[in-house]
Order: C-alpha cells, then structure tokens, then sequence
C-alpha cells in the first residue's frame, strides 16, 4: 500500500473500509465501515462538549490527526491524535495574531492544510488570518503576505465570521497555494505565501458594486481535484465556479442548478469532471431547495447537472449542509459523504447513485472527513 492509501498501481481499490470523522457541535463521533462501505459502526463521542470545525490528517503519519475545536467557555484550541482519533491531546500552540497587532483575540481555527509531504501545516483563522507550522502544529507563525495584505483593509466579516478558510495547495508544487477569505475572495500565491495576488476574474458578487469585483467575494468553499490540480472549483454567494489554470480565471458553471447558493461541494479524487453539489435556497432560508434533500452530480465539470438523490428524504427535510461537511473517498467508484445540520449522516459507495443513512440524530454536523481504515490501522 502507497503513502496515499492507494494499491503500488495507483489504481485506488473496489472495495476498502472507510473511516468517517465526524465533527458535531457537541464532539468528535468515528463511523467505520466494513470493506463493502455498506455496514457502518459508530463510535464517540471524543472531545466531547467541544465543537469541532476541522480535522486534518498529516501527511508524514496518516495516523496522525489534528483537530480544530471551539469551546463556549474555553475558546479556540487544537487537538492532536496518534491513533487516528481515538485519544486526543491538547497542543500547547494555536495560531492567532499577537497581542497589539489590531486584529481582536482568536475565536475560531476554521481550516488546517497540511502539506504534500513532511509536517508543515497551513490553518486559517477568524480573524481572518493565515498562520503555518513547520512542526505538526507545535509552533505557528503568520503567513505575513497574506495578513498584511494591501487589500486587507477592503475584506469585510460574513454573516459565519471573519475567517480564511479552504486552503488549497497544489500537490506537486507546496508553493503554489490558493485560499478563501469570507468575505474577501479568493487569493494566490506562487512561491510559498510571500507574495498574494486576488484570483476573482469571472465571479460575481450580486451584492457589491459592480457584477465582477476584483475583491469582496462571499466565498463559501474552494477545492482542488488530486487528479488534475490545475483544476479548481469553488461555490460562492453567488454561483458555482470552475478553474482549469489554478484560480487565474472562473467559468460559472451554475446553470442546470435549481438555486445559485450553496456550501456543500466536492470532487471525485480519481476524475476531475466528477463533482457534487447540495444546492441551497438562498441566504434568507439556507436550507435545501423546496425541503428536498438533493446531491447534484456532473460529469463533465459542471457542464451539466443531474440530480443523485436516491435514498434521500424529498420532503420536508428543511436541513444545511455547511462547508466543510462533505468529502469524497479515493475508493472506485468513489465513495461519496456528508452530514446536515439536524445531525444526520448519509453515505454512498457508488458515487452519489445510491444513498443510506449511516447515523442519525448527531448533533450539528459541522464537518466530515472520510479517511482510508486500513492505512489508519497500519500506523497505529
């Protein structure tokens, strides 16, 4: 088995037990399945009280987990666990902006990015700021190029915080990154976080002066397809969006969607085309279209959508899908997953053709990551 979870061809396997994490308001709960990803077992919760709004695996030691939580009474911390996220120890370090800085005290971790290889990790922050570890999360420094930005004083809180949030680094080159500021846009750099340009060309922000700002965007998520980084998508206030040049340019790619607003989107790791989308209401509702719980699918990078909802409630199902709750596995076909806001888990193995419910009645799901069991295992 490769470092990635993948056989020695590349190919990933037909069938392999998936492990979801899913973080709640109220905790951290494992979901396992057996090699069919049909069977699934839950266990939790762990870090119990807090809410967990990321959990990151690092890429030297997959078994290795962080944690980003938030406490009511004890405030932003992070996490980290040796045994795939069964025992959790506090670290001592959490990236915030230094006392006198200007910038009010840490009120939440909201992304962790670790980078392709070694121990480095990016986390993004409200206030929105963009802080890197060279040491698994033991230390942390400020992404200056970021923080200091001459735009900065442009960027503006959302209505979910004042955060910088779905990092994304190319795979092949850790110094080519691309990050989301809600609400700023999305921005990019080329040579390891010194230097950030807007990348915003094609999106528009029905809100603010001028269809096609350069800055000011409402982003609700960004994500990279592993099998051709190049290729970006990101789900904005305003519409869903492709990138064929790493973020230099935007098509929308909205049309065949029965709504414009989302958070909820993901990509098959093994085809680029492959994408999936939970269509909301709106910013006035921010539920599911029509209380139908709905997976929109396209397999041609969002030329074209159909609806992938078989198994899932069609009515009166008034639930979210946030942005961070949802991920994709690197089975094939590939595994597809996501939480809502009323704590229901749903799961299909087969790409978003057949759902089950995997758990219910969890707290508010807050995010989910589906990881390889057997890699986990082999690690402990």
């Amino acid at each position: 088995m490769s470092r990635t979870g993948l056989p020695g061809n590349g190919l990933p396997s037909k069938e392999s037990p998936v492990t979801l994490l899913v973080g709640t308001r109220k905790g951290l709960f494992r979901i396992e399945s057996d090699a069919s990803r049909n069977q699934w077992r839950l266990e939790g919760p762990f870090l119990a009280g807090n809410e967990i709004l990321h959990v990151a695996q690092l890429s030297g030691n997959p078994a290795r987990l962080l944690a980003a939580t938030n406490h009511p009474i004890w405030g932003a911390h992070l996490f980290a666990s040796e045994d795939g996220g069964r025992d959790w120890q506090p670290l001592e370090a959490a990236p915030h902006f230094p006392a006198g800085s200007g910038a009010t005290g840490l009120k939440a971790i909201w992304f962790l990015a670790p980078e392709p290889e070694g121990d480095g990790v990016y986390a993004g922050i409200d206030p929105a700021g963009l802080f890197y570890s060279p040491d698994a999360g033991l230390s942390w420094a400020s992404v200056n190029g970021l923080n200091e930005h001459s735009t900065r004083a442009r960027w503006e809180p959302a209505r979910g915080g004042f955060s910088v949030h779905s990092i994304r680094i190319d795979p092949r080159d850790k110094r080519r990154m691309v990050v989301a500021v809600s609400a700023g846009g999305v921005f990019r750099s080329e040579d390891g976080g010194r230097v950030w340009t807007p990348a915003n060309r094609g999106v528009r922000a029905e809100n603010l002066p001028g269809k096609y700002p350069e800055l000011g965007h409402n982003v609700h998520r960004v994500i990279l397809a592993p099998s051709d980084p190049e290729r970006l998508y990101r789900q904005c206030y305003n519409g869903t969006y492709r990138s064929d040049d790493f973020a230099l340019t935007w098509n929308e790619i909205t049309t065949g969607l029965p709504s414009d607003f989302g958070y909820a989107l993901a990509v098959a790791p093994a085809c680029a085309d492959t994408l999936f989308q939970v269509p909301e209401s709106g910013s006035h509702m921010r539920a599911v279209v029509d209380g139908s719980l709905r997976v929109f699918k396209s397999r041609d990078g969002g030329a074209s959508w159909c609806s992938a909802s078989q198994g899932l409630p069609q009515e009166h199902a008034y639930v979210s899908v946030l942005r961070e709750a949802m991920d994709t596995d690197s089975c094939a076909p590939c595994g597809v997953y996501f939480g809502t806001t009323s704590g229901h888990v749903f799961a299909s193995a087969d790409a978003a053709d057949h759902w089950q419910l995997v758990s219910s009645f969890l707290p508010r799901v807050l995010c989910v990551k589906a990881l390889d069991s057997r890699l986990l295992e082999s690690h402990r």
